[in-house]
């Protein structure tokens, strides 16, 4: 498979930059994948589409304010730095994207909010990315809130103006440089009505790192290497996916991150296990699915890892022809855009 047979021409207004005032007030495209019909709808029609005895799994992962900008010491140059995920095994050492690179050798240290923060670069690792290790006096996550920015994608250049608006309602575990956008759509209300009609909702945990957006760089995508993201699937988690499995109903997963997760740990029968660890799977067209049923996620960019994901689930074609209808139809796309219910 090529890259350039994920292409698909997106007009730039209609990449979404703001997110509406009402999270489940988008639009929803719903996809067949058996037939490749599609259906235009509101996102909280969501739950005509959900039966009692299904599963809903969702990420719970909490985005941190990743996005530092500092002072090179010595030039006053300005440095931005973004972090990507924390080496468990250094004391208070990230593995970030430093802005411009070529200013962030090997001992360069860079201030952060007056010296509240200082961070040492002391490594170049894969793709040129730096480990960076902090100094500082205090909570090092009290620091980052005050200091950090939200760490929007490139794409998104209107300013935020409540950063609450790239967290899911149910965010609870912080670790993600970027949001699980899937996931933006839901209100607690809507949550509640879905739980109430007995759909079972489980909570799985993968932070999200830049490497799921980094652009495919390889014509031949069986070439491109994903980066690792860390994982977590509790034992109750667990115990709900199989129980409903089991019994029948289908397992739907909200957003690419979550089908990542509990296609990482399945067996080939798709059952799930109770699990914590590093998954750099790479989902595209050929995969057979052990775990999901069905999908909910936003619009993606072209010659993505996430549009292949996509495409594994509902057909290339299928997908294809309904970014394309989407595109026809004015459909907001990306990060704060609208989503697609593929069943």
């Amino acid at each position: 498979m090529n890259l350039h047979d994920f292409y698909y021409d997106l007009p730039e207004e209609l990449i979404a930059q703001d997110p509406l005032a009402d999270r489940s007030s988008s639009k929803l495209m719903v996809l067949d994948k058996k037939t490749g019909r599609t259906e235009h709808r509101i996102f909280k029609d969501i739950i005509e589409y959900l039966n009692p005895g299904d599963c809903l799994v969702i990420n719970d992962t909490k985005v941190i304010p990743a996005r530092l900008i500092g002072e090179k010491e010595g030039t006053g140059a300005a440095i931005e730095v973004l972090l990507l995920k924390r080496k468990e095994d250094m004391a208070n050492t990230w593995e970030v994207l430093v802005k411009p690179g070529k200013k962030a050798r090997p001992g360069t240290r860079i201030s952060f909010g007056d010296g509240k923060l200082v961070g040492e670069i002391i490594d170049i690792v894969e793709e040129g990315d730096r480990l960076i290790q902090f100094s500082f006096d205090g909570i090092f996550e009290e620091i980052l809130d005050e200091l950090g920015q939200m760490p929007l994608p490139p794409y998104i250049t209107h300013k935020l103006e409540d950063k609450n608006r790239y967290q899911t309602v149910y965010a609870k575990h912080e670790g993600s440089a970027a949001a699980p956008t899937a996931g933006l759509h839901f209100t607690n209300e809507l949550l509640a009505e879905i739980e109430a009609k007995g759909v079972k909702i489980a909570r799985v945990t993968l932070h999200v790192g830049l490497g799921t957006f980094r652009p495919v760089k390889v014509e031949n995508i069986l070439e491109h290497h994903m980066h690792s993201e860390y994982y977590e699937v509790s034992e109750e988690a667990a115990d709900t996916i199989n129980s409903v499995r089991q019994s029948g109903g289908r397992i739907i997963a909200v957003g690419t991150t979550s089908t990542r997760t509990l296609e990482s740990v399945a067996d080939t029968h798709g059952c799930i296990k109770p699990c914590r660890g590093w998954t750099d799977i790479f989902i595209y067209p050929g995969y057979e699915f052990k775990a999901i049923d069905c999908l909910i996620t936003n619009f993606h960019l072209p010659e993505s890892t996430l549009i292949m994901l996509v495409s594994a689930l509902a057909g290339k074609d299928n997908v294809m022809a309904a970014y394309r209808e989407a595109v026809e139809n004015s459909y907001r796309f990306f990060s704060f855009g609208d989503a697609m219910f593929i069943k």
